[in-house]
């Protein structure tokens, strides 16, 4: 009986890497290593820095949370998909919105803009928006240390819907996820190529007046079937879908 293969620990360094270089270990990618998964020196590693490719390691030292890592060759792979989204998200609650974030990451989505709707139920202003953004950029780095991904999507300064629509320069076709549309998902994804931007509602959706400001700034309504989705399900629905129909499915 072959022996099972055993799966190399995955990290992000918060700092440019070079093979032959050291890196140390960012502290919440410490502790995880040192805690949770009980690795040693001596181990090999996996690192990425976003900027494109992966690193293999090796641990050289650990003290504490302080883990440093000998960099031994740098591997051009990439898993991103050929179909570069960006998820125009309706903040919705807590638990709710880091799932979002995660699963899309794991499908591959390019950026996530969230927005402040007016059926949002997770608010943000001020400092605490500032707070979120860099909540959901962790949970989107550790969706791509789960997932393989060496690039980490964007995740954007959060804005009410009303300032994204004015200002908005969305790259390729522009979607808007609406129970009532007319046209299907499948219909539209024909006409894709390289870029989309997907819009999907919080808990209960966008209001009318907020889909007519979608409308306004360039999003075809579609649907993806006769069910009406929830919040958590929408977005993660039409991007596999996207994949399945324009993307790397």
């Amino acid at each position: 009986m072959n022996e099972k293969s055993v799966r190399i620990a995955r990290f992000f360094a918060g700092e440019a890497l070079r093979a032959g270089g050291t890196a140390l270990l960012p502290e919440d990618a410490a502790h995880h290593a040192v805690h949770v998964l009980r690795l040693r020196t001596g181990e090999e590693v996996t690192l990425f820095d976003g900027r494109g490719g992966e690193y293999a390691g090796r641990i050289a030292a650990i003290e504490r949370l302080r883990v440093t890592v000998d960099l031994l060759a740098h591997h051009a792979l990439e898993r991103e998909s050929p179909l570069a989204v960006t998820l125009v998200q309706g903040i919705s609650s807590s638990e709710k919105m880091d799932f979002t974030v995660q699963k899309a990451t794991e499908l591959g989505v390019a950026a996530v803009q969230p927005v402040v709707a007016a059926r949002s139920t997770g608010r943000v202003a001020g400092e605490r928006a500032a707070l979120k953004r860099a909540h959901w950029r962790r949970v989107a780095i550790a969706a791509c240390e789960q997932c393989g991904r060496n690039r980490v999507p964007e995740v954007l300064e959060p804005l009410p819907l009303e300032q994204y629509c004015r200002a908005a320069a969305a790259p390729g076709m522009r979607l808007l996820l609406a129970p009532e549309a007319q046209l299907g998902l499948r219909a539209a994804a024909a006409r894709l190529a390289g870029a989309a931007t997907l819009a999907a509602g919080p808990e209960a959706g966008f209001t009318a007046a907020e889909q007519a400001l979608l409308a306004e700034a360039g999003f075809v309504p579609v649907r993806l079937g006769p069910r009406v989705l929830r919040t958590e399900t929408a977005a993660l629905a039409a991007l596999a879908a996207l994949n399945a129909l324009a993307g790397d499915f």
